[in-house]
């Protein structure tokens, strides 16, 4: 088993990574927000502050690894050849999402019933392509593997001549690679790179009871988690010709 993982770690962390990062695209979504219609800048920058900070609360609550997100936890699985400990650690990734998801829809229960369109309410939890096409799972593929890539060299023992990054300064880092991948990459499908991040709160909102919501677009569900499982797999191969 790879060391540096803990279940209230890797829970803590994904449920404060939803927490910032769905409640940025409900500030932005929801009507008579004081964020509403801020834009995409305002989004991208939310979900990279909420991955730094669900990193340094994963850390805190002792999984060192800080994976918060099911695609890196396979990725290393598979790197590692040690499948034995990734499903308790994914579990405890969607359990997060899940009770983050919820959170959120608490924190702007007033806005519910304030916001008549449907899709955004959804947009709130989980992502939806800007065109529906089969290229969506090839954005999510690509960009998972500029995620997992980036990690895996940000935290390389080799990735500079002074040797690792020093202590504390990789959340930051990973931060702004989501950031990154947001801003370039995120158009097309809304950039789940995150299985949890996005089905996670899909289940919530199909449980909770928002006010006025539609459907869960079960039709797409399998795109962003799909997607960066298999762009998690690619970055390992590619990661291996370094």
């Amino acid at each position: 088993m790879l060391s540096g993982y803990s279940f209230a770690g890797e829970l803590m962390g994904t449920l404060v990574l939803i927490i910032l990062g769905c409640g940025v695209c409900a500030g932005v979504s929801l009507k008579n927000s004081k964020a509403e219609n801020s834009g995409w800048i305002v989004v991208t920058a939310g979900w990279a502050f909420a991955v730094m900070a669900g990193v340094f609360v994963a850390t805190a609550f002792g999984s060192a690894q800080g994976d918060i997100n099911p695609a890196v936890t396979v990725a290393k699985a598979f790197q590692s050849g040690d499948w034995s400990w990734a499903p308790r650690i994914i579990v405890a990734q969607f359990i997060g999402a899940i009770i983050g998801a919820s959170v959120v829809w608490l924190a702007y229960l007033p806005h519910w019933s304030k916001t008549e369109n449907q899709a955004a309410k959804l947009g709130v939890f989980c992502t939806a392509p800007a065109i529906r096409s089969g290229a969506n799972v090839l954005t999510e593929i690509i960009g998972t593997i500029i995620l997992v890539l980036g990690v895996f060299c940000i935290f390389s023992k080799t990735m500079a001549a002074g040797g690792p990054i020093p202590t504390g300064l990789g959340p930051y880092l990973v931060g702004m690679l989501v950031w990154s991948i947001g801003l370039s990459l995120g158009g097309p499908t809304g950039y789940a790179i995150n299985p949890a991040r996005d089905l996670g709160p899909r289940i919530a909102h199909a449980i909770l009871p928002i006010a006025g919501k539609g459907g869960n677009d079960w039709g797409y569900a399998w795109i962003p988690v799909v997607g960066p499982i298999i762009g998690g797999l690619l970055a390992v191969w590619i990661f291996g010709m370094a």
